[in-house]
């Protein structure tokens, strides 16, 4: 089960009064879940549409992250030109995509876009970017579904604030929507992924590793 900006879901091997739901002595680390609709424009406008909708966690076996974005296929901007399904495709802020940010106290990001064509990005603050990633789209309709494997060692560590949006449309249709909008009124142009109004997000629970005192990632030493 899972609900609207925020929900959990555990998977087997929940602790339960000193001993695990799989039998004594074993423990298996719960796997946790949060899913969060996108409601508002970039500047807190309710939209006319059905949300995207985002899944952060859970924590693969491979220690990968799940990160998955599903909602409508606006089909309002070109495919990426020179793309090839799978791989990273620099500028894909640029097209209709969603945009996930991550980010700790240091201000240390990470930021993972998502394409319905099949092509993605990750970008890292300290200018890491067209990581290799396994990412596949499939475009029903009017919808669309995007599910990617993070590799943990990605993520900057100690994350603890985040933000997601969803752009589309081109040139002055350009539309840009926001899980964590700015105040309305207070900004006239939409740079729309302000950190301030980042939000807290439970990443020590969803991916204990990256709360570890041991964790240690190559992209981020």
């Amino acid at each position: 089960m899972s609900v609207d900006n925020g929900q959990c879901l555990l998977g087997n091997g929940v602790k339960q009064n000193g001993s695990s739901a799989l039998g004594a002595g074993v423990y298996h680390q719960k796997k946790i879940i949060r899913t969060y609709n996108i409601q508002t424009t970039w500047d807190g406008q309710p939209i006319n549409h059905d949300p995207i909708k985002i899944t952060v966690g859970p924590v693969e076996s491979t220690g990968h992250v799940m990160l998955s974005a599903s909602g409508p296929f606006f089909n309002d901007s070109e495919r990426p030109p020179n793309s090839t399904v799978g791989e990273p495709y620099y500028g894909l802020w640029n097209y209709e995509a969603v945009e996930v940010f991550f980010l700790n106290d240091e201000n240390h990001l990470l930021n993972t876009i998502l394409s319905p064509y099949g092509v993605h990005l990750l970008l890292l603050s300290n200018e890491k970017d067209q990581l290799p990633m396994n990412y596949t789209a499939t475009i029903s309709g009017p919808m669309w579904h995007g599910v990617a494997h993070i590799p943990g060692e990605y993520f900057p560590p100690k994350v603890s604030r985040f933000n997601a949006y969803g752009t589309h449309g081109s040139d002055q249709e350009r539309k840009y929507e926001s899980l964590y909008p700015v105040p309305a009124g207070k900004y006239t142009d939409p740079i729309y992924n302000r950190l301030d109004y980042f939000k807290l997000i439970d990443f020590k629970d969803i991916v204990p590793d990256n709360w570890s005192q041991d964790y240690t990632s190559s992209e981020w030493n």
